[in-house]
């Protein structure tokens, strides 16, 4: 099992002490692999996209046109967090949903 979020996102470190033996990918540090980028886009599409961040209020109208793979792979910060991937499935977000779907509600 593998959660891609922020060293620093608190959401990321509720699920770490939560999800027992999960490798943590920082994808500030890096990068999130294409491959599960590409599925997590394909499951979410939009959703993946945090609008809500401060990284995306900085950015200005123009950058925010980009595609949402360029917009990730360019500010990994934008990713909405945590998004876990356990047994080929993708989870996104810390919700009720996610801890059922991984067993640790």
């Amino acid at each position: 099992m593998r959660l891609y979020g922020l060293k620093t996102c608190d959401t990321c470190r509720k699920a770490l002490k939560i999800i027992p033996k999960v490798e943590f990918v920082d994808v500030r540090a890096h990068g999130m692999p294409d491959e599960v980028l590409q599925k997590a886009l394909k499951n979410f599409g939009k959703a993946l996209l945090n609008t809500r961040s401060t990284t995306w209020r900085e950015l200005d109208e123009k950058a925010r046109q980009q595609p949402i793979e360029v917009l990730l792979q360019e500010y990994p910060t934008l990713m909405k967090r945590p998004l876990i991937e356990s047994d080929g499935n993708l989870f996104l977000g810390w919700t009720e949903e996610t801890r059922k779907g991984l067993g640790v509600t």
